[in-house]
């Protein structure tokens, strides 16, 4: 695979997102209109999402998903495509939503992950994050605790 690139979501990106996301078990399940509202271009408010987009070759192979709300970030949602996994795509697509977070003000930035995602944990922790709390069966479908992460914006470079 070549070289990945991260850009912002546009509307055109909706149906491969959608496709992604409904063939990852993991990622959270959310309604067409939910991402084109974080297409949206409403920067300015309280609350302000973002849909990133990593794409090679012109291909979408995964997004994310960040929000903030006042000073405090949510890292909601990483999905990447099975060929794209293990190249770094998923580190890329967190540093920018960590960096748009800091950039919207955020002093923190949190997530939850599935207690048997070892790999995305693993990725979390050498990004800076650490574990503050877990969710007993929290996620569904399959059926798993959540680990509560956070990261302080200042700790990282």
């Amino acid at each position: 695979m070549t070289a990945v690139r991260i850009r912002v979501g546009a509307v055109e990106d909706l149906q491969e997102v959608l496709a992604l996301e409904r063939g990852t078990a993991e990622a959270p399940h959310w309604g067409e209109n939910e991402y084109a509202a974080m297409i949206g271009g409403k920067e300015a408010g309280y609350v302000r999402r973002r849909l990133l987009i990593a794409e090679a070759e012109g291909a979408l192979v995964g997004f994310a998903v960040g929000k903030v709300a006042g000073d405090m970030a949510e890292l909601e949602s990483v999905a990447v495509e099975s060929r794209a996994r293990r190249r770094g795509t998923g580190r890329m697509l967190c540093k920018s939503v960590i960096d748009w977070s800091r950039q919207q003000g955020a002093a923190a930035i949190e997530l939850e992950v599935r207690s048997a995602s070892s790999g995305a944990i693993a990725l979390y922790q050498e990004l800076g994050f650490v574990a503050v709390g877990q969710r007993q069966g929290y996620y569904r479908e399959p059926s798993d605790d959540a680990v509560l992460m956070r990261l302080h914006l200042a700790d990282c470079a």
